[in-house]
């Protein structure tokens, strides 16, 4: 697909309480679904992501997000909005998945998870530049 295409998976996992969880991935997709150029959405029990890879598992709750139309790549757009969003409460928490690479956001993260969320970009850029229709300005 064009412009992002691919889709992201993103958890929150919540320490094995559905109800949270499901509270708490109501309001990222609340959060997600009011930014310009994302299209968000609630991942079926038994859809995959994407070919090959798993989706959430029993019980969980996940969300998937794509590009519709975005001056910034997708990958910019979404860690700077889940970040904000974990920031508003300290045990938030959430797992961004695109292709085989994923990263941990947090609400108060520290160096080493910062480093993490910069080689994450790292690797995705090429691909979502690349093959994926991001944004190649």
């Amino acid at each position: 697909m064009k412009n992002g295409g691919r889709r992201w998976q993103l958890v929150v996992p919540a320490g094995g309480d559905a109800l949270r969880q499901e509270r708490l991935t109501r309001d990222l997709h609340f959060a997600l679904g009011n930014a310009d150029g994302l299209a968000v959405g609630f991942v079926d029990g038994d859809e995959s992501v994407e070919a090959g890879h798993k989706g959430a598992g029993v019980g969980d709750v996940a969300l998937w997000a794509a590009a519709v139309a975005a001056s910034r790549p997708i990958s910019q757009i979404l860690i700077t909005l889940i970040t904000e969003w974990c920031g508003k409460e300290r045990h938030r928490k959430v797992e961004l998945t695109y292709e085989e690479n994923s990263v941990t956001i947090t609400g108060r993260p520290d160096a080493a998870q910062e480093r993490m969320v910069r080689d994450f970009l790292d690797k995705v850029s090429g691909d979502v530049n690349g093959s994926a229709g991001g944004d190649a300005s």
